[in-house]
């Protein structure tokens, strides 16, 4: 190995350190997982989800508490979507994973007027059809790859758009009180998460 293959690969060390510290100590912060803990991590095929579970597999490895790792991605059905990208990648970590299949995508263009936001109804729907995938397959808590930016921005458009101050939190329970939802990336900036998936 030369050189510049050995700084390049003692910045990513660090770097994957840095995060792992950082997940570890909001993990901690807010109690997201206990033991034996049957963790649903979500994939959307983004740097943040990858990331996400990336770290969750090395922290497995050498946490205090025993946990399971499930990842799960939602098939929207969008047009171009490259469905055998994540199968691939996740056949190749040895990750067990399940892929669903939900056509959300024809509901919300067909429910929602042209030119008008999307997010909203294919939140909530995405929502559902992870909740009820975590509920038929004993899963504990549900693991979402929202970073710091994410948190802090949505404080700011409550703020400005909603007159309220909320934010997404680090861990919390659904509103029907079934599932538990974390962010371990909750102390992690966007900016690290690029470069680590770099």
């Amino acid at each position: 190995m030369d050189l510049s293959a050995r700084q390049s690969a003692n910045i990513s060390r660090k770097l994957q350190a840095h995060i792992r510290g950082l997940v570890g100590k909001a993990i901690k912060d807010y109690s997201m997982l206990g033991e034996r803990d049957k963790v649903m991590v979500c994939l959307s095929g983004g740097k943040d989800s990858y990331t996400l579970l990336d770290i969750l597999m090395s922290l497995q490895r050498s946490a205090p508490v025993k946990f399971e790792i499930v990842a799960v991605n939602l098939d929207q059905k969008q047009p171009g979507f490259p469905e055998h990208i994540l199968p691939e990648y996740l056949t190749a970590l040895g990750v067990p994973f399940y892929v669903i299949q939900q056509d959300t995508y024809s509901v919300v263009k067909r429910v929602i007027p042209e030119g008008k936001t999307m997010c909203g109804l294919c939140s909530r729907l995405r929502r559902g059809a992870l909740y009820r995938w975590a509920g038929e397959n004993g899963v504990t808590k549900v693991a979402l790859g929202h970073h710091r930016d994410d948190i802090v921005e949505t404080l700011f458009l409550n703020m400005f758009f909603g007159s309220r101050l909320k934010a997404m939190p680090p861990k919390l329970r659904s509103e029907d009180g079934r599932h538990i939802v974390i962010r371990p990336l909750a102390y992690v900036s966007e900016r690290e998460i690029a470069r680590y998936a770099r």
